[in-house]
This record gives structure tokens, C-alpha cells and sequence, in this order.
């Protein structure tokens, strides 16, 4: 596996990122996929250098302030929604530099790593953590990365996947987040994500256009853009079910 015993190894120009249920609780590159994402190029669809964009607020973009700033009051229960059976909660984070890139881990399949995507790091929710607790663990455990300024909620979705034997069905928040450490060092993986996450890396919004991987959420790339352009919506935006 690509994944190094000490966590996810940072990728450079190109390359994997990963998966990562847990259980009720902790995060999984399963946690990501639900849709069908857009059918990728190949994984050097840029390098990390790549066009960087301008700063956070340069253009009124994605600051961290923003109206719904923590998404609103939290549902009571996970819930059933359409069909699916009781909800996984689950936090996730838009994690971006001071260049305007996106982390995304690179995850597949335990047992079959040609079975891979990108995603957004997170995961479940455990015991009485806040999402916002959650969120922060999450990144912490997957990437190393502590020094983040929390923002609002920009997303919210629905989705259902199989990974690593069952079914998972998600209740999933994206939050906004800013971050000038950029050095990736997971030490908090569980020993299925240790088989399911391949690494991670740093991706421009013209890369992320660009590529041929599958990436969840899909249509992220157009999501990044509008967040770049126009800042955080009013209030939490709700995404497309996905259900694969």
C-alpha cells in the first residue's frame, strides 16, 4: 500500500488520496464517496505548484466569515431520509491554503486499490463531540494539520455507498477552514484506513477542473470556484442525494 505506517504521505504532483469509515465514529475514505464522481483524468492532473490563486479575501472569496457560520442548529437524531437507514453523522473539512488549494486524501478500496477517489478530509462524529469538534479531530488524526482556523458551514449532504464490505449512509457537513500549515503527517489512522488511504495532496481549483479522478462531492470543482469567487453562501448549501 502506499500508505506509509506513520499515516498518509504527502503526494506530489500527482497522486492518491484516501478512504475511511470507522464505525459509527471515526472517519474513512468511505466516508466520501457517495455520487458518482466525475470520471478522472490522470492523477498528475497538475502539480502541486500549479496556478495558485489569490489569497483567501483577496476577492471578497473564501474568507472565513460568511453568513450561516456554524450551519445552524443540529437535527436531533441522525434520521432516515429517502429510503436509507439511520444516518451517519458526519463532519467534513474544506480545507484550504493561503495559495487558495484544496487538501484532498486519496482513498480506494482495502482490497482493491484500483478502486480509488478523492475526497475531502473527515469523518463520523463519536460520542458527544460537536460537528465541529469532530471536524478538527478528523483533520488532526489524518493529516497532522492542528493550526486551522474553523469557518462556516458551506454544504450539506445526503449520500450512500458501499466500501470495505457494507453500506454507509451519511449525513454529511462541509465546513470551510483556513490553514497556513501545509506539511502532512497522519498519525491518528485506524487500521482499516491504514489499508484504504494512499495519501494526500494539495490541489489548485484549475487542476481540480481539470482532472480525470473520480472526487467526492462531485462537482466539487465547480463548488470550489463559486466558494473562490463569491465567499461562503448565506446559509448552509444543500447538495444533490447521492446514492451509488
Amino acid at each position: 500500500m502506499p500508505a506509509e505506517a506513520g499515516g498518509v504521505r504527502a503526494e506530489g504532483s500527482g497522486g492518491p488520496s484516501g478512504a475511511e469509515p470507522r464505525g459509527s465514529g471515526g472517519s474513512s475514505g468511505a466516508d466520501a464517496r457517495g455520487g458518482t464522481g466525475p470520471s478522472g483524468a490522470d492523477a498528475g492532473a497538475g502539480t502541486q505548484g500549479g496556478a495558485a490563486s489569490s489569497g483567501p479575501d483577496a476577492r471578497g472569496g473564501a474568507g472565513l466569515s460568511g453568513a450561516g457560520a456554524r450551519g445552524g442548529a443540529e437535527p436531533s437524531g441522525a434520521g432516515v431520509v429517502g429510503g436509507l437507514g439511520e444516518l451517519r453523522r458526519v463532519a467534513r473539512v474544506v480545507l484550504l491554503d493561503p495559495r487558495d488549494r484544496i487538501l484532498l486524501l486519496h482513498g480506494h478500496e482495502p482490497e482493491d486499490a484500483s478502486d480509488d477517489w478523492w475526497f475531502t478530509p473527515g469523518g463520523g462524529v463519536e460520542g458527544d463531540e460537536t460537528r465541529e469538534e469532530a471536524a478538527l479531530r478528523e483533520l488532526a488524526e489524518e493529516t497532522g494539520i492542528t493550526e486551522v482556523d474553523l469557518g462556516p458551514v458551506l454544504w450539506r449532504r445526503t449520500c450512500s455507498f458501499p466500501f470495505a464490505g457494507r453500506r454507509w449512509d451519511q449525513d454529511e457537513w462541509y465546513y470551510l477552514a483556513r490553514t497556513t500549515q501545509t506539511a502532512i503527517e497522519a498519525r491518528g489512522l485506524t487500521e482499516l484506513e491504514r489499508r484504504s488511504v494512499a495519501g494526500a495532496r494539495w490541489w489548485t481549483c484549475q487542476e481540480l477542473n481539470q482532472a480525470h479522478e473520480t472526487v467526492y462531492p462531485t462537482k466539487l470543482a465547480e463548488l470550489l470556484r463559486r466558494l473562490l469567487d463569491e465567499g461562503p453562501p448565506a446559509g448552509p448549501e444543500t447538495l444533490d442525494t447521492e446514492i451509488v
